[in-house]
């Protein structure tokens, strides 16, 4: 009899069409494959049974936080040559369903099926991991609620963990590089003076900061530019670390954190709103509403700066779904939109867009200095947070990083003013001096 790894190895080459392009090692020891190739190991059966009863992106999912499945090797080298198989569902994907489809009716895909089965039982249905966001159906997303849940999934987490993975900066958002080579903390620093220079920052100023995170933007505002900030959070431990470090630094004068819904926000008008990686929580159903409820919050020539993440646009929009491994396990309800639809959105709110600057590469430097962080110190991370929740954010964010780098998706920062009636934006001729 053949032993697990090339069982399994001729298995999913059977079920998939195709060879594997990394090296399998099974739980009895053995291995198929490439040699020079980063290895899936597949630590027991119940990894099977996951991908049994879910198959699909959310059954490797459920068996990698599991500790079932696992990488030994380049993760990066995996999951780039692993992408094609798990991640990239362009416009074919509707095709490639319908292919499934006739393959179940073929007596060898059914074949392969029940040998798969039997080598992963008894054949029981494993529970999910405990880090899997439990829901109680989906019809009515992104109401206050279901928001609120959802940030505290992602961000509830531990703020000592997101220490050990973000660094002293504590800016969960691309970093601004001026050199590969430069230090993470000193290219969160130039992002945020460059969003202060985008929003012409002035001492007496009002910013409203719109998922404030833990007060990184807030403190640089108030610090470095004299403005006086509101940052809005849903997060409760969020909110505790940014009002300590305020106090802190001596800011509590000039620097407000809440925990509010930024649809509750009434007390505008500000000069400014910096957005920061938060826009992606707010859905499509609801875009329209978060960019006209911003525009309300400005006065007349106030800016606005949206740095927002993108996913490239699809033939058949309405063919989008979100990731199912992301919706499960790290940010639940996400969406992402193309730049040019959130550009439309926030012209339909009434903002005139003045400049939109693309920093793709900079969010893959990002995400590679945190993995590094993570596994620099993982046994502490896991027990700062749980096993289970380290290896998610070692997945996503490196499986994030290769996406930013092969243009699967982008990063945005769109400049948009509250341009009065009269026509005068208040933007300097050369605008990109950010003078």
């Amino acid at each position: 009899m053949q032993d697990a790894a090339q069982r399994l190895k001729t298995l999913a080459e059977q079920l998939m069409g195709t060879s594997l392009p990394v090296r399998i090692r099974a739980w009895d020891g053995s291995e198929s494959g490439p040699p020079d190739a980063p290895a899936l190991v597949v630590r027991n059966r119940r990894a099977l049974r996951h991908i049994l009863w879910k198959p699909g992106e959310l059954g490797l999912a459920r068996a990698w936080v599991a500790g079932d499945l696992d990488v030994e090797g380049d993760l990066y080298q995996a999951l780039d040559a692993m992408a094609e198989f798990i991640w990239e569902r362009g416009p074919q994907q509707e095709e490639d369903s319908k292919s499934l489809l006739r393959s179940l009716r073929e007596p060898q895909f059914r074949a392969g099926v029940r040998s798969l089965a039997a080598l992963a039982a008894p054949f029981l249905p494993p529970a999910p991991p405990p880090e899997e966001m439990r829901r109680h159906g989906r019809l009515h997303l992104h109401t206050k609620g279901s928001d609120r849940r959802a940030i505290s999934h992602h961000y509830d987490v531990g703020n000592d963990f997101y220490e050990l993975v973000l660094g002293p900066s504590m800016v969960y958002s691309c970093a601004y590089w001026e050199s590969p080579d430069g230090t993470l903390e000193d290219a969160q620093r130039d992002k945020l003076e460059l969003i202060s220079r985008k929003l012409a920052l002035k001492p007496g100023m009002r910013l409203l900061d719109v998922g404030c995170g833990w007060g990184s933007m807030a403190v640089h505002a108030a610090r470095e530019h004299g403005v006086h900030v509101v940052g809005v959070t849903l997060s409760q431990e969020q909110a505790a670390y940014a009002r300590k470090r305020i106090a802190d630094e001596g800011l509590t004068d000039r620097i407000e954190i809440r925990v509010q819904d930024y649809r509750d926000v009434r007390d505008g008008p500000y000069d400014a709103i910096s957005s920061i990686g938060m826009a992606e929580h707010v859905g499509a159903e609801r875009y329209l509403e978060y960019a006209n409820d911003l525009y309300a919050l400005l006065r007349p020539g106030g800016r606005l700066l949206n740095h927002q993440i993108a996913r490239r646009p699809q033939a058949d929009e309405t063919a989008y779904s979100v990731d199912e491994f992301i919706d499960a396990y790290v940010f639940p309800d996400g969406e992402l939109a193309p730049v040019g639809t959130t550009v439309g959105l926030l012209e339909q709110a009434g903002f005139e867009v003045r400049d939109l600057e693309t920093i793709r590469e900079h969010y893959a430097l990002t995400l590679r200095r945190w993995v590094a962080n993570l596994e620099a110190r993982w046994a502490e991370g896991q027990r700062l947070t749980s096993p289970g929740r380290a290896r998610i954010w070692r997945l996503y964010m490196a499986a994030s990083a290769l996406a930013f780098e092969r243009n699967r998706i982008g990063v945005n920062q769109v400049l948009a003013v509250r341009t009065p009636e009269g026509g005068a934006s208040g933007m300097p001729l050369r605008a990109r001096d950010w003078r």
